[in-house]
C-alpha cells in the first residue's frame, strides 16, 4: 500500500541514514550515506544521523564527518545510541504512514535490546498511521489499545509490523480486530516453549487467512542448532502462519555469532527459505495447513 502523506514535523532537518531499508524515508531532506552532489543551501541546517543498529555506529561516525564538510551541527543518535523514543513524530525517522503509539516492553526477553533501552510499556499520544511499529502494543493498558484501534479503524490495509504479543493475546483483542481493515497480523514464536502460546492464539484466529498471520521466529541465539530452529519453523507454518526467520546478532557484533558450530553458509541458507513464503511453501515436505481456515 502506497502512502501520499507528508512528515508532519515543522523544523527542516536533514536526516541521514547509514542503510537504505523499508522504512527509510524518502522525502527530499532524508539522504542515505555520504553527502550528494547537491546538498541544501541552508547550512544552518542540523543534520541528525540516525542508526538503528549498533553494528552501523562505526559507519555513522565516519558519516558525520563526510558531513560535517558542509554543516557545523552534525550528530548521531538512535536506537543504537540509548535513545528511549520518548517523543514519535511521524515520517521524520521513518516514512509516512508508520506510527509508534508505545515505547519500551515489560518483557525482559535475553535476546531484546528493547526493555534494557526504553524500559516498561509507556504509551505516547496516537497519531495516524496504518503500520503500527509498537514494541508491544498489547502490553499498554486497555484504554490505550482501544483508542489505537478506534484510529486504526480509519486506515486501510493495517499491519501489526511491530508483533503482537501472543501471550497476551485474548478473545477481546480478537473481536477488536473485527473493527478494522487489517492486511498483516505479526506474532512472535523465538523459543520452543512459545509454540504452545502461539497454538492458542492460532485458536482464537480461527476463520483468519494464512495470508494475513504472520510470525517472526528468531533462529541461532544460544548455541541453537540449525537443525532446530527448521523444526521450529516448520512447527509454525503448521499452526496457520507464515513464519519469518531472524538470525540472532548480538548487539555490538559486528558478524554474525553462532556457536552452534553450523557455517553461516548453512544458516544464510535457512534464511533465505524462511523469510520467503514463496520457497518454503512450495516445499513438498511441509504441507499448507488447513487447519485455521
Amino acid at each position: 500500500m502506497s502512502d501520499t502523506r507528508k512528515s508532519c514535523y515543522a523544523e527542516p532537518i536533514i536526516r541521514v541514514f547509514p542503510r537504505r531499508t523499508k522504512w527509510t524515508p524518502t522525502d527530499g531532506l532524508a539522504f542515505v550515506g555520504e553527502p550528494p552532489f547537491f546538498v541544501p543551501e541552508d547550512r544552518k541546517m542540523p543534520v541528525m544521523i540516525s542508526v538503528t543498529f549498533t553494528w552501523d555506529l562505526a559507519e555513522a561516525e565516519r558519516l558525520r564527518r563526510a558531513w560535517r564538510a558542509f554543516f557545523r551541527d552534525v550528530s548521531i543518535g538512535g536506537p543504537a545510541c540509548g535513545d528511549r523514543g520518548d517523543r514519535f513524530v511521524p515520517g521524520r525517522f521513518i516514512k509516512p504512514g508508520v506510527t509508534i503509539t508505545s515505547r519500551g516492553c515489560n518483557r525482559q526477553c535475553p535476546w531484546c535490546s528493547v526493555w534494557p533501552r526504553e524500559g516498561e510499556v509507556r504509551t505516547l499520544q496516537i497519531m495516524p498511521g496504518h503500520i503500527v511499529q509498537d514494541n508491544n502494543l498489547l502490553a499498554c493498558p486497555r484504554e490505550h489499545i482501544e483508542a489505537v484501534f478506534a484510529m486504526l479503524a480509519n486506515e486501510r490495509g493495517v499491519v501489526f509490523a511491530g508483533g503482537l504479543d501472543a501471550r497476551l493475546f485474548t478473545a477481546w483483542h480478537r473481536d477488536l480486530l473485527e473493527t478494522i481493515a487489517y492486511a498483516e497480523l505479526w506474532f512472535a514464536a523465538d523459543t520452543v516453549a512459545s509454540l504452545a502460546t502461539l497454538a492458542t492464539v492460532a485458536g482464537l484466529c480461527n476463520g483468519i487467512s494464512i495470508e494475513k498471520l504472520r510470525c517472526y521466529v528468531l533462529v541461532g541465539f544460544s548455541g541453537e542448532k540449525l537443525i532446530e530452529a527448521e523444526r521450529r519453523l516448520e512447527t509454525v507454518y503448521k499452526l496457520g502462519f507464515l513464519p519469518f526467520a531472524q538470525l540472532y546478532r548480538a548487539p555490538g557484533q559486528s558478524r554474525w555469532g553462532l556457536s552452534s558450530g553450523e557455517s553461516i553458509q548453512r544458516w544464510n541458507a535457512l534464511i533465505h527459505k524462511w523469510s520467503r513464503p514463496a520457497a518454503y511453501r512450495c516445499s513438498a515436505k511441509i504441507p499448507a495447513t488447513t487447519l485455521f481456515q
